[in-house]
């Protein structure tokens, strides 16, 4: 009764992100009423293997008493101190000094937001400010990749390259610019890494000269591509495209809002690029989902000319939950878990996941295995030669998503047939094991579809 009870209230009164609103009213919602480790439990009881960390956050996993404890131990002692007038606390001060000695370069100083989306968007406003600050006003374009996500706020939605945010919205805006994606499996200069890279860096050279060098403020690239499918680029291709940046004099941002605290297996997928970006954001695993928070990190140079342009004015851009102190605590508590033997445990445990989803690789319906570290997606198609993917009419996020959730596993499913996984880094091998296992499964019973086997045919 209870849950019916929560069904209906959710049904009348609660907006969900990024779905269908009449699709949800039909559909209703699926309750989680508690978790540990890297399962989760539904309101009937069923258990689940998380093979997503909620929404790719969940980097410790779920259930640590001691970030519990760490967070009531601060709203005890002092709930909220803004970072206005100069007034700040403990937690966010530290939290801001492990941040910057730990981050790639010199990345040290360190703006605190609410999430990724925001912290998107901080970037954006940094980034005017800095370019007024060296007397260029009119370095006012960006640049971003097709298949790349940067948030959904207003600004960042249109940085994003996924007509899911765009359509209806009023974005991009025209000093909002794209590039190809790297995507490897269906990329149109086919699959030689240095082919791809020589195009995507032939590509920004032509892009930044047709707006104008003199243009230019900065350009965006997720390590890996997350909400476009987790489209892993060549290996060296950041560092090319990084290095075209600096020829031309644009801020390089690098979003590791997914990216970061052991998800590709270091603190930062940075490190794994061998670059130091102009500006970083990071969100979800900063706190492991655990309370809301996300962080820009700057390069001196960034701080310096903004510092210097503004003088004695303050500038003009925060939030009240900017630094939230209860939010620092925990990712000071988290940042303590995740090199406490985390990290190494996401690293195993991610040499396991990509084993075993290559073991699906022969399967009739896996067209292409990617992934680095926990973060990996299985791409499905009806013809492996052609590439065909599976037919719309199946709407296969919402099918293989049910499918897989009646198996016990949390997955992304892309509708256009990928499935996506980013487990906790907690995963124990029975944890990786599951998650290949229902994989499997959801894959032999989609096969037996009468849209699938004609689709085949």
């Amino acid at each position: 009764m209870l849950t019916n009870s929560l069904v209906e209230l959710d049904r009348r009164h609660l907006v969900h992100p990024v779905s269908s609103f009449r699709g949800h009213e039909e559909r209703g919602v699926r309750v989680l009423t508690s978790a540990k480790g890297a399962r989760v439990t539904d309101a009937e009881g069923r258990e689940l293997i998380d093979g997503f960390a909620g929404l790719w956050c969940v980097n410790a996993g779920y259930g640590h008493e001691s970030v519990v404890e760490a967070a009531a131990k601060q709203m005890r002692e002092l709930p909220y101190a803004t970072g206005y007038f100069d007034l700040g606390a403990e937690a966010p001060i530290r939290l801001a000094s492990e941040l910057a000695e730990r981050s790639p370069g010199d990345l040290n100083h360190i703006y605190f937001s609410l999430g990724g989306s925001d912290a998107v968007d901080s970037t954006i406003r940094f980034i005017r400010y800095y370019w007024h600050s060296k007397g260029q006003p009119e370095r006012d374009q960006f640049i971003s990749i097709h298949s790349g996500y940067h948030g959904s706020t207003t600004m960042g939605a249109g940085l994003t390259a996924l007509p899911g945010f765009h359509d209806g919205f009023g974005v991009p805006y025209d000093w909002q610019h794209r590039i190809s994606s790297h995507y490897i499996y269906r990329n149109p200069h086919g699959q030689d890494e240095q082919t791809i890279i020589d195009a995507s860096v032939a590509e920004l050279k032509a892009k930044i000269e047709a707006i104008g060098p003199e243009r230019v403020a900065a350009f965006y690239a997720e390590p890996i591509q997350g909400s476009g499918g987790v489209l892993v680029p060549p290996k060296g291709w950041i560092k090319a495209i990084k290095a075209v940046c600096e020829a031309y004099g644009v801020l390089f941002v690098a979003d590791e809002v997914i990216t970061a605290f052991g998800r590709t297996g270091p603190l930062f997928a940075s490190e794994e690029e061998g670059i130091v970006p102009d500006l970083m954001t990071t969100a979800k695993g900063l706190t492991s989902g655990y309370a809301p928070m996300g962080a820009v990190f700057m390069r001196n140079h960034v701080y310096e000319t903004i510092a210097e342009g503004a003088g004695a004015k303050a500038v003009g851009h925060g939030f009240t939950y900017s630094a939230h102190p209860v939010s620092a605590a925990v990712g000071l508590e988290v940042l303590k878990l995740y090199e406490g033997g985390l990290l190494e445990n996401g690293r195993k445990a991610g040499a396991r996941l990509m084993a075993g989803l290559h073991s699906l690789a022969d399967h009739p319906l896996v067209g292409d295995v990617r992934g680095r570290g926990m973060l990996a997606a299985l791409e499905l198609v009806t013809d492996k030669e052609k590439k065909t993917p599976l037919p719309a009419s199946v709407q296969p996020a919402t099918r293989l998503f049910d499918r897989a959730w009646e198996q016990g596993l949390v997955v992304r499913s892309f509708p256009q047939g990928i499935f996506g996984y980013a487990p906790p880094l907690c995963c124990t091998d029975a944890d990786i094991d599951g998650i290949i296992e229902r994989t499997r499964t959801v894959l032999d019973q989609t096969l037996e579809d009468s849209e699938i086997r004609a689709a085949m045919a």
